[in-house]
């Protein structure tokens, strides 16, 4: 993909974060462009997650500048924040789902809150278009506790998606689950991407997950960007820490 002529959507320029004596952003300078699909990939520790936490203004940066969508995510007052997450889906590792709601329920509860003037038939249509498309329409009126794994995180992908986010950023996708149900979700995001035309950001460990859904992958080590390129590039790097990743 050409990013010169397509827009930059997310940019990050030598964006910094710490928690005390751990410096877990050193140096995180990345563009993402619309329509792509790109990866984070990297051990546990290395600040993948604050980074997309970052993204939303769930954390802010200690220094550098983070622009999604335009915007400087540390210029925001409350109300750009949440103008801008609604532009932004973000599916959390857990799914983050209420365990009290029906399916169903979890997936009004968004629509309520951010489109307060649908009605209940145009909120019932949003909902059992969003089941569908992530092939979940029989479990309308179940509890998720009822759901396996892998349907609770469709479940959480559905309830995302539901106001049409412009980026998606998931948060380990197929992390706890098997290879088959795995490989599901991978597929579920490229489907997402080419339905929706999102763009997306996936923080993982998961080299099959990342081989499927990337266009692009960036690699962190301690806080910095020490590779970047295409799953193929970077299998066959010469520098023989990265390579070692894939083997």
């Amino acid at each position: 993909m050409d990013s010169h002529q397509t827009p930059i959507v997310v940019e990050a320029e030598h964006l910094r974060k710490s928690f005390g004596d751990n410096h877990v952003l050193k140096d995180i300078n990345l563009r993402l462009a619309k329509g792509e699909n790109l990866a984070i990939l990297g051990q546990s520790g290395t600040g993948k997650s604050v980074l997309i936490k970052c993204m939303v203004g769930l954390l802010f940066p200690d220094a550098g500048r983070l622009l999604v969508l335009g915007k400087d995510v540390a210029d925001l007052d409350d109300r750009g924040l949440d103008e801008m997450r609604m532009k932004v889906g973000f599916l959390f590792q857990s799914g983050a789902l209420y365990d009290s709601m029906t399916v169903r329920e979890n997936l009004e509860f968004p629509i309520r809150r951010q489109m307060r003037s649908k009605s209940s038939a145009e909120i019932s249509a949003l909902v059992e278009e969003s089941l569908e498309n992530v092939g979940l329409s029989e479990a309308i009126d179940v509890m998720p506790v009822e759901l396996s794994g892998g349907m609770r995180k469709r479940l959480g992908l559905a309830r995302t998606l539901i106001l049409k986010p412009e980026i998606m950023l998931y948060d380990e996708p197929t992390t706890g689950l098997d290879p088959i149900t795995s490989r599901g979700i991978s597929s579920l995001i490229l489907e997402v991407q080419e339905k929706y035309n999102t763009t997306s950001i996936i923080v993982t460990h998961d080299l099959e997950c990342t081989r499927i859904v990337a266009n692009r992958v960036v690699m962190l080590e301690k806080g910095i960007c020490v590779a970047e390129g295409t799953y193929e590039d970077l299998r066959q790097s010469n520098d023989p820490w990265v390579r070692s990743f894939f083997e």
